[in-house]
């Protein structure tokens, strides 16, 4: 049964954690790598992390390392972004998106989009 819903976001203090989730489930084969993306304001889309939904190998950009984490669930059926450490100018909407061609960043590799989720980090 396909299902592909993201959830999560929110406001958070800077410092503060928040958790984002993307249910994939049903996707065709081969279509085994999650990516997150996010879109600051008034800036272009950023690829920032992505998984492997068969063994959990990730990836991260600099801009995130040390403070966020990609995992996906034991059936790989769920991944998780835990975003940890939070900075202002981590405020953005974020998508998770689904692809085949492994784990890199350019959104033109992913085919499948999620809904944006917001992430607003502020005092």
């Amino acid at each position: 049964q396909f299902k592909f819903e993201s959830s999560g976001g929110g406001l958070v203090p800077p410092g503060g954690s928040l958790r984002l989730s993307c249910l994939v489930r049903g996707f065709p084969f081969g279509y085994d790598t999650v990516a997150w993306f996010r879109r600051p304001p008034g800036q272009a889309r950023e690829g920032i992390s992505c998984v492997s939904t068969n063994d959990g190998t990730a990836s991260y950009v600099d801009s995130i390392k040390g403070r966020f984490t990609t995992s996906r669930d034991n059936d790989g059926d769920t991944v998780y972004l835990q975003m940890n450490s939070l900075k202002p100018e981590d405020t953005a909407e974020y998508y998770c998106a689904v692809g085949r061609k492994g784990c890199v960043m350019t959104g033109y590799s992913y085919s499948y989009w999620g809904q944006g989720l917001q992430v607003t980090v502020s005092s």
